[in-house]
């Protein structure tokens, strides 16, 4: 059986920040703000795999007001949402998600962002869809003070 499973964060933009994409730094004036490194695709793509698998959300399993999670790379949260929805019988099929950034633009990593994804979950590039939009400078995206991913994830229920 397929299932499917969205997943949407959102993180502010400040000075003084570095902004994470995928486990890639990107070169900014601007970064995320976040209790752990604000990577907003990284929690995005958790979500989706952790709501396909019916557990539930990052929050719930790494709470923003638990110190033990401050500055934490974003990288551990992926690899164990991984494990856990691999020890219920889940296999990742797909990854697909959209970020959503005024600046910096993101063309040029998106590449290495693929590569750091397929290296982090252990699926062939292929399987990883990653694009970038912007607001044409609407709302807080396009004020440059926020942005935002939406990511999608089907998994396998092996256990079916």
């Amino acid at each position: 059986m397929i299932r499917t499973g969205i997943g949407y964060d959102v993180h502010q933009l400040v000075k003084g920040e570095k902004l994470v994409v995928g486990s890639v730094e990107i070169v900014s004036s601007i970064g995320s703000l976040g209790h752990s490194d604000g990577d907003a695709l990284i929690h995005s793509i958790c979500d989706a795999l952790l709501g396909a698998a019916n557990l539930g959300d990052l929050g719930h399993f790494f709470p923003s007001e638990d110190v033990k999670w401050k500055d934490s790379e974003s990288v551990y949260f992926l690899k164990d949402v991984i494990s856990k929805i691999e020890n219920k019988g889940f296999t990742i099929n797909n990854i697909d998600a959209t970020v959503i950034l005024e600046k910096p633009k993101l063309g040029n990593y998106i590449p290495s962002i693929k590569k750091k994804l397929s290296g982090i979950t252990n699926l062939n590039a292929s399987q990883i869809s990653i694009k970038a939009t912007t607001t044409d400078k609407l709302g807080f995206i396009g004020r440059e003070s926020g942005w935002a991913v939406l990511a999608i994830a089907t998994i396998t229920d092996n256990n079916e």
